[in-house]
């Protein structure tokens, strides 16, 4: 086995930042060129963390770029308020938690999709074609929520289970912001667990996972430092809890992948249109070819805010 469990595995709150790191650089953190034994950690266990991806000069330039979105400066972003001129990046940001699909209204971000880390590790991972359906740009000031248990093949369903998350950390990520914690090898079990509704204050108006036969204490913290990349399969269980540091953000660009071979019978398709052939072509292709690009390409999704469950979370539609 890739990964050995020890006392920094378990699930608690209030941690001190980089606790997982007491013995040195935890399991599953690589750098680049991508290795064999980086390659099967990821197999086994569903996640691994690629070192130092991005230059420092990448980092704030999307941050700079995060600031501009949030100020909504000639960006429409449905729920971002433009912000007052003389008002600072740093208290405006604290409105949000994250923002969906910036790529759709940001040159920068949509460039981010294709960076040579991502795609090096993408390729190998999941195969020489590879397209992107989904950015997310997290925020997550302080006190801000995490999100609860959950996989992300529940919300973007592919068809070959190729899904793959990047999760691009613009900040240090540790226990006390708000770092992801997965729990390992739990996507071989191949199963999507029930999603059900959840009211735990600590985290965001997303459903829960349930049912699934793990812990909190199988959990591993992944405490990654500014411009590491977190590469996770979309059948693992992983989480967040909130930011607890006194002051500052927890930023993450969060991107989706999977095979351009795979259809992706997400959301939006005709009625009638039968679920076997739908397929979701708002898609970018960042690798390889596009075996379906005869269909064409459209413009379907929007850049929106993503409600932070703070004051409550309005009813689903049933």
């Amino acid at each position: 086995m890739p990964y050995q469990k020890d006392a920094t595995s378990t699930l608690g709150e209030r941690l001190e930042p980089w606790c997982s790191w007491r013995f040195g650089r935890p399991p599953g953190f690589f750098d680049l060129p991508l290795s064999p034994e980086a390659a099967a950690f990821y197999h086994e266990a569903g996640y691994v963390v690629i070192e130092s991806a991005l230059a420092d000069a990448e980092v704030a330039a999307l941050n700079a770029e995060a600031a501009r979105i949030c100020r909504g400066e000639g960006l429409y972003v449905d729920g971002v308020a433009r912000a007052g001129a003389d008002e600072p990046d740093a208290e405006l940001m604290q409105r949000y938690l994250c923002i969906h699909f910036p790529h759709k209204i940001s040159d920068r971000i949509a460039a981010a999709l294709a960076y040579p880390a991502l795609v090096e590790v993408l390729t190998a991972i999941i195969g020489p074609n590879v397209k992107c359906m989904q950015s997310m740009l997290f925020v997550k000031a302080s006190g801000k929520p995490g999100q609860a248990w959950h996989q992300d093949e529940c919300f973007i369903p592919t068809r070959d289970r190729s899904l793959t998350g990047a999760w691009i950390a613009l900040d240090d990520a540790t226990v006390e912001n708000g770092c992801l914690w997965v729990i390992p090898g739990s996507q071989r079990h191949g199963l999507l667990w029930s999603l059900e509704e959840q009211d735990d204050p600590r985290f965001d108006c997303s459903r829960e996972s349930q049912g699934f036969p793990y812990h909190d204490e199988d959990a591993v913290p992944v405490e990654v430092k500014q411009g590491s990349v977190v590469f996770f399969n979309g059948y693992l269980l992983h989480r967040s809890l909130p930011n607890y540091a006194p002051s500052g953000f927890r930023r993450a660009l969060v991107n989706h992948y999977m095979s351009a071979e795979s259809l992706l019978p997400w959301f939006g398709f005709q009625p009638g249109r039968d679920v076997g052939t739908a397929d979701y072509r708002d898609v970018v292709l960042v690798a390889g070819r596009d075996p379906y690009g005869w269909k064409g390409y459209e413009e379907r999704a929007r850049a929106h805010v993503r409600p932070s469950g703070e004051g409550g979370c309005a009813p689903r539609e049933s």
